[in-house]
Parts: structure tokens; C-alpha cells; sequence
């Protein structure tokens, strides 16, 4: 689907809310006030040729705090609210571009300017839809949570699939059944763990609609 399409379909989202994991508070429960802002900017924030890392989600992040400060986006800069994100990587980025463009832009900076296009209000819809608020869902939690349907901050939700427990593989699935369902990255599960706001890597974005 071309972008113009897409942004019609994703500007007029109109999502129910689903059930939310049940995680009662447990002993050792993660106490560090470290925000996944403070996590995703660490490195400078900037683009580069690594594909398996998070800059085209930092850069969103914080175009859609620098046009919306009051956004609900800057729950991942208040390290004592437990917040879980799933957070794509820049290559899942790329696969979304792809898809809506048919064009595959090899460089991070390229491929943020067309997601960009979609404007500040899609990509805040976006990505509150990679957002968990009020639990710290780490990698075992989530492993534990096979068949749950977890309740995102845009006001939809996803359903968790446990693919191989072992690896710590889960396949989300999203509001799209006609794509590839994201799944998480092994080598990037329980980023800033310990704190109360954790974050795993997934493949693919996340679809809040059916594209």
C-alpha cells in the first residue's frame, strides 16, 4: 500500500482496548528509576550502519515530543512510571518503508524522512502502540504470558505467542492479519533491566491497523 492510503487508514485509527497481562507486584520487582529515553539517546543518537539498533525510534521519539511535549509518548522519559515497549529496530523501520513505498532505503536517515511523512500524529500512534504503561514486563514474564492479550497505550492491544521459550522468541500479534507478525530479537531482550522501565527488540513494526 502506497503512504497516502496508509496514513488515511492510520490517521483514522478507532481501536478497542483489550485485557492487560496480569503481573501482581513480586519480590526483587525492579526498583531503578533509569527512563528507556535515558537508554535509547545513551548512544548519541545517531544514525549509522548498524541496522540491529534503535535510532530511527529514538528520532521519532523525540520529533514527536519536540512538536508534542505533553504527548503521552514522554511516559518513556519518567523512569519511576513501569513502562514495557517493545521497540523496533532500525531494519524494522526499513521493512516498513518498503512495504508502504515499495522503496528500500539502505541508509537510517533516508528511511526516518519517509517515515516522517506520515506525520507527527501517525508516528505518536505508532508508537504508543509498541507501549505497555503501568508493568514491567521483562523476558520471563512475557515468556510466561503465552496466549495474553496485552493492552498498548494508543488503546489497542496485542496478543502474545510464545514461539520458542527457549530462545526467548515471541511473536506479537498486531491489528494487521494480513502481515508478518513482529517478533522478538533473543539478543535484545530486557533492555535496561532492573529499572522499571524495560524494553525488548523486535523485527518488524507493529501494525495499530490492517494495511
Amino acid at each position: 500500500m502506497r503512504v497516502r492510503p496508509a496514513v488515511a487508514l492510520l490517521t483514522t485509527l478507532a481501536l478497542g482496548t483489550g485485557a492487560a497481562v496480569a503481573t501482581a507486584p513480586a519480590a526483587g520487582a525492579a526498583t531503578g528509576h533509569r527512563s528507556l529515553a535515558a537508554v535509547l539517546t545513551s548512544d548519541g543518537n545517531k544514525f549509522d550502519k548498524n541496522a540491529g539498533d534503535f535510532d530511527i525510534t529514538t528520532q521519532a521519539v523525540l520529533t514527536v515530543l519536540g512538536a508534542k511535549p505533553g504527548s503521552a509518548v514522554s511516559v518513556l522519559t519518567k523512569g519511576r512510571q513501569p513502562v514495557t515497549a517493545f521497540v523496533p529496530t532500525d531494519r524494522a523501520f526499513k521493512a516498513l518503508v518498503f512495504d508502504l513505498t515499495g522503496t528500500w532505503f539502505y541508509k537510517e536517515r533516508k528511511a526516518f524522512a519517509a517515515v516522517a511523512t506520515l506525520g507527527v500524529d501517525t508516528i505518536e500512534t505508532v508508537l504508543l502502540y509498541h507501549v505497555v504503561v503501568g508493568q514491567t514486563l521483562t523476558a520471563a514474564k512475557v515468556l510466561a504470558s503465552d496466549g495474553a492479550t496485552v493492552a498498548t497505550a494508543q488503546g489497542g492491544s496485542v496478543t502474545v505467542d510464545v514461539l520458542d521459550p527457549s530462545r526467548g522468541v515471541v511473536r506479537l500479534q498486531d491489528a494487521d492479519p494480513d502481515d508478518v507478525d513482529p517478533a522478538t530479537i533473543p539478543r535484545l531482550l530486557n533492555v535496561n533491566k532492573g529499572n522499571k522501565q524495560v524494553a525488548h527488540g523486535i523485527d518488524y513494526v507493529l501494525r495499530p491497523v490492517d494495511l
